[in-house]
């Protein structure tokens, strides 16, 4: 029996919130609260959030709406891995009232946070975090929990509080835009678990380690040429390892990324006598993109690789 992830999202729901409150209490208590002696009955700016990268910078701009300002660190179509921040990024983030990030993705990011004292909400703090394989991963986390919609649904359900929390003349705002779009991604779930339970393979070949959590929420393998650092290449062994299991499962694909050097993944997939196509982690975006589409690609590219009924 398959359990839909709606129902999932909403039996976390009440325990993140009681933990993106532990994690936010020193944020909102910190936070300037509206002077007393402003015009009567005038309503304040909303909050200000400076996101680290793409898949907060959607679920932030998501939550506040039309109320408040989200900033992304991350320029579009740049790899967030080794983002590098300049003088005036840093003061923008230092200016604002709260700092979505991941705590070990974007060493660059960690250290604008300490050395500048500005108001974090790290991702760990709300959501369990994969320990990672790769060695050379600042934090040993796998940062990508965005790719199980249902994880990231419960992310942004404990985005809305606490930003609610900080600037509760919006509050209700906040929450109900969080719980709209919670309800988005668990239907993107639904459609993920339905699309992907009735698979000739189970197995997924891909340019670096980042699918682990897609991979665990639906019954899948992840087998990755590099790991979670992109910029870490493989052994000739590694390789010969995955052709060998190309060969033996009978997999079709060998997937690459957009913002990935695809020579290896290349050269794999053609000495295995297999086809390439694209597998997005979702980490940035281009063009008129958003999460949920690039989502939709990703379901269609893993049916079609994966021989789905």
């Amino acid at each position: 029996m398959i359990i839909s992830m709606t129902t999932v999202v909403v039996m976390k729901t009440t325990a993140l919130r009681v933990l993106a409150t532990t994690a936010l209490a020193a944020i909102a208590t910190a936070a300037c609260t509206a002077d007393s002696s402003a015009d009567s009955g005038a309503v304040p700016p909303g909050v200000s959030v400076a996101a680290a990268f793409y898949p907060l910078a959607f679920v932030a701009e998501r939550i506040v709406g039309d109320v408040g300002t989200v900033t992304t660190v991350t320029p579009p179509g740049v790899e967030p891995h080794d983002v590098e921040l300049s003088p005036a990024t840093v003061r923008e983030m230092q200016s604002t009232d709260v700092v979505l990030y991941v705590s070990g993705f974007q060493p660059a990011v960690d250290d604008a946070i300490e050395s500048t004292g500005s108001f974090g909400l790290d991702a760990s703090t709300v959501v369990n975090l994969h320990a990672a394989d790769d060695a050379g991963v600042r934090g040993n986390a796998d940062p990508h929990f965005w790719l199980d919609p249902a994880l990231f649904a419960t992310y942004a359900l404990a985005v809305g509080d606490s930003l609610a929390q900080l600037d509760p003349a919006h509050g209700d705002t906040y929450v109900t835009n969080a719980a709209d779009l919670a309800d988005e991604l668990a239907a993107l779930a639904d459609s993920y678990t339905t699309g992907l339970s009735q698979c000739a393979r189970r197995d997924i070949v891909v340019s670096h380690e980042a699918f682990g959590y897609l991979a665990g929420a639906f019954d899948l393998n992840q087998v990755a040429i590099a790991g979670v650092d992109p910029q870490n290449e493989p052994s000739p062994a590694k390789i010969r390892e995955i052709r060998d299991l190309i060969t033996s499962t009978g997999s079709t694909t060998v997937f690459t990324e957009s913002l990935v050097n695809p020579a290896v993944a290349e050269s794999l997939a053609a000495d295995a006598g297999v086809v390439t196509a694209v597998l997005d982690p979702v980490e940035t975006v281009v063009d008129s993109d958003d999460y949920l589409g690039v989502m939709h690609r990703n379901l269609d590219a893993l049916r079609k690789a994966l021989d789905c009924a």
